[in-house]
């Protein structure tokens, strides 16, 4: 099976614009994002989507390679799909361009999981024992069976629980692994009720009844999602 690494990143983010070209103790975010990922070892091609020239040369600049994909994408996931369509990957695995830190392990589990044949879409989860990242709307919750299969995704305390009783929950870490196959699909469905309504684009596959199996890591990742996100990395980088 032939897969790729696909990193999907755009210039004008809302809340942080130039975010992928932002350094991070003096090296660029999407930088270090393409090296965790080459620090996999799995894949012969990887590849950054994104729509902005400025970002496409600095990909150049450190010898990697980036595909110019259209201003119109509405989501990573679309970005993805537009680099995938004109490849010949049999599969892909798509990480997240804000996600400095991710583990280099993950992303090979993830690639070792897909490659199996058996899934049509792979993610990750992480335990966490916070109950204020539980209550957070921020922070994903995810809830599977004993064998892996995703029920369900929110951004609301799922499984609920009272506080006396928490003991944690599953996390869910924004690395996807896909067969071209179902990226097709889910490009061509319409967006379900529940996904517009949590903004969680993976319900897609759910309400339409695509599998998602979750693999159960230790390594959770941290995004940059505001300037201030950039000082908490490099403070976890000198430790």
């Amino acid at each position: 099976m032939n897969i790729g690494a696909i990193i999907p990143v755009r210039y004008y983010s809302s809340r942080f614009p130039g975010k992928p070209l932002v350094k991070i103790s003096g090296i660029s975010m999407i930088e270090r994002v393409y090296k965790q990922v080459q620090k996999s070892g799995r894949f012969e091609k990887i590849l950054v989507a994104t729509d902005d020239l400025r970002i496409a040369n600095e990909v150049k600049r450190f010898g990697g390679t980036a595909v110019i994909t259209s201003k119109d994408c509405t989501s990573g996931t679309q970005r993805v799909w537009e680099v995938l369509k004109d490849s010949n990957f049999d599969s892909v695995i798509n990480i997240q361009g804000d996600e400095p830190l991710i583990s280099e392990l993950l992303i090979s589990a993830v690639y070792d999981r897909l490659s199996t044949g058996k899934d049509s879409v792979v993610t990750a989860a992480f335990f966490n024992e916070s109950y204020d990242e539980y209550k957070s709307v921020n922070i994903v919750k995810s809830v599977f069976d004993k064998n892996g299969k995703a029920n369900y995704f929110s951004r609301s305390p799922i499984p609920y629980c009272d506080s006396s009783k928490f003991k944690g929950f599953y996390q869910h870490v924004g690395i996807y692994g896909y067969t071209r196959e179902a990226l097709s699909l889910f490009v061509e469905l319409s967006p379900s009720r529940v996904e517009l309504e949590e903004k969680l684009e993976q319900l897609r596959f759910l309400d339409y009844g695509i599998d998602i199996h979750i693999l159960r890591t230790e390594y959770r990742s941290i995004g940059v999602d505001i300037p201030s996100d950039v000082y908490k990395i490099e403070k976890i980088i000198g430790e």
